[in-house]
């Protein structure tokens, strides 16, 4: 593992479609350390368009020996990415730790929504983070209470902005990366248009889908939570046993039809951010009529989540984040695919079919440690998206970098 006490080499691959990257490039470089880029794609460049970048525009099948390559002439002590299981990524990593190369990833924070993830190694089933409860115990008892509240303020119009940016012009210039092999399941113009309409669909509905909300709390309606993540989502290809959105929403209704109470609702609420390109009401309607819960099994779309989570008996997730948020309302939480905090006393750890029948709430203790470890360790504050939270999430990510004190407790 390299010391912050040599001057280091710093390879960027593939991450947030922001200038997070390219700022805190900048300042590793103040820091007299050399930083290196690799261009996969049109819009690689357009977010660095800085020194230091090489630009790749071979095949993916010839990735793996250029990379080996460029890592060891380059003499590459940090590997900085996001996405671990994007092709180009895996095959990145799996040379780099050959060499000896320490892998660091990032992404949006656990503890979202003003937390960067910063890490080594990998997020979710590949995160070093410990699960062990004695552990994090004894971790917690050295460090201070996080503070949660928001402190900075992120722009989804920018993200949007850069994000359709970033995409169309992949597709527009392709013919500078002829080669280049998106990691996006669909064409980002039908993503962009689905999820408009999405986004509006969602805002005319508020009212009538927060009045059912507030009526089944009225009614004291007993219902189980189940937050859809989207297909795209990496976390459920990787870390799950189920490959895609269909089958683990087949698993799950298919499990409540046959083992909960017969008086508990499903709630299936669609991610806020999915662009529609699969009719997931419908899926969810006809699969609960075919197995006789007709009028059990409720989609929704919008409402307010943190009203939702105070009075679910239960939530069923894959591996969202929305987990957390769980365990922060204290809700009994199972996860079906692997993640950060699937942990003893924390989640169900049994099957699907008792969770149903014995839901069980988080250990207190055990979930204030978890939080605190968290907070302190693999997360910092700030943003992406907007001005103030992103200089405040690259000063701390240098510091973090350039000490190698990444994965270690932090006030």
């Amino acid at each position: 593992m390299p010391s912050h006490e040599q001057h280091r080499v710093f390879l960027f691959l593939q991450g947030p479609i922001t200038p997070f990257f390219k700022l805190v490039g900048a300042g590793l470089e103040k820091k007299q350390h050399r930083v290196l880029r690799i261009n996969l794609c049109f819009g690689d460049w357009l977010f660095w368009r800085r020194a230091g970048a090489t630009h790749y525009r071979g095949k993916l099948k010839d990735w793996p020996a250029f990379i080996r390559q460029y890592l060891d002439t380059e003499q590459v002590t940090d590997l900085v990415l996001i996405g671990e299981q994007r092709d180009y990524h895996k095959a990145a990593i799996t040379e780099a730790k050959k060499l000896g190369i320490q892998i660091v990833t990032t992404d949006f924070g656990y503890l979202r929504s003003d937390w960067i993830t910063l890490e080594l190694n990998g997020m979710s089933a590949e995160s070093l983070f410990p699960r062990d409860p004695q552990t994090l115990s004894d971790l917690a008892r050295q460090l201070p209470e996080p503070d949660l509240s928001p402190k900075y303020r992120d722009s989804f119009f920018i993200q949007a902005v850069w994000d359709m940016t970033y995409h169309l012009s992949n597709v527009l210039l392709h013919v500078l990366y002829p080669f280049y092999q998106t990691h996006q399941l669909y064409h980002p113009a039908l993503v962009y248009l689905g999820t408009g309409w999405h986004l509006l669909h969602t805002r005319l509905a508020a009212k009538k889908t927060q009045a059912l909300i507030d009526s089944l709390h009225e009614q004291k309606t007993p219902y189980f939570l189940f937050p859809l993540q989207m297909q795209n989502d990496y976390q459920i290809r990787a870390y799950s046993k189920y490959g895609n959105l269909e089958t683990a929403i087949d698993a799950v209704i298919g499990s409540f039809a046959k083992h909960a109470p017969g008086d508990a609702l499903l709630i299936v609420k669609i991610h806020p951010l999915d662009p529609f390109l699969v009719d997931w009401r419908r899926h969810c309607q006809q699969l609960a009529n075919k197995l006789g819960v007709k009028g059990r099994v409720l989609f929704i779309d919008g409402g307010l989540l943190k009203s939702l989570l105070e009075h679910t008996r239960g939530v069923v997730t894959i591996n969202s984040t929305v987990g957390i948020w769980s365990l922060l309302a204290g809700r009994p939480l199972i996860a079906l695919g692997r993640s950060i905090y699937n942990i003893e006393g924390l989640v169900h750890l049994g099957p699907l079919d008792e969770f149903w029948q014995r839901p069980a709430a988080p250990d207190k203790a055990l979930r204030d440690a978890f939080i605190k470890v968290l907070a302190a360790t693999i997360q910092l504050r700030g943003v992406y998206y907007h001005k103030t939270g992103l200089a405040a999430a690259v000063s701390e990510t240098v510091v973090r970098l350039h000490t190698n004190q990444i994965n270690q407790p932090h006030s």
